[in-house]
């Protein structure tokens, strides 16, 4: 995998959407929620059962997936995303400086999560380094 300083992740309570980009390229990963095993480009994990310790288990897969990026952005059209960021604050808090925002954003296709990133992330340079 090329390290992409930046990283979206769109999530549901069914499957995360990480992407890893730069200007020209990106790389995607996808963690389901409730499947035995993740389907994932870069790396090999599972996923264990069960509901309350699925979903830790499943937010700690999507933490894995963004511990590289130097800045993220999560979004996603209900709660996982805000339960994403509660599990980063009190077990992954070591991720939280990289959080940038947190976004709601209904169901994109790829190419439309990867332009509202692009954007976001150019706006966001923009305005820590004006010159």
């Amino acid at each position: 995998m090329t390290h992409h300083y930046h990283a979206i992740v769109w999530i549901d309570h069914k499957e995360a959407k990480i992407f890893h980009f730069n200007v020209e390229h990106a790389e995607k990963a996808v963690v389901r929620a409730h499947q035995p095993m993740r389907q994932i480009h870069h790396k090999a994990n599972s996923i264990g059962s069960g509901h309350a310790t699925e979903n830790q288990t499943y937010y700690h897969a999507v933490a894995n997936e963004i511990a590289d990026a130097g800045q993220v952005l999560i979004t996603g059209p209900a709660n996982a995303k805000t339960e994403l960021l509660k599990h980063i604050e009190h077990h992954d808090a070591h991720l939280l400086p990289k959080i940038a925002g947190v976004e709601a954003l209904d169901h994109p296709s790829d190419g439309e999560l990867l332009a509202h990133a692009r954007k976001y992330f150019k706006a966001a340079d923009w305005m820590t380094n004006p010159g």
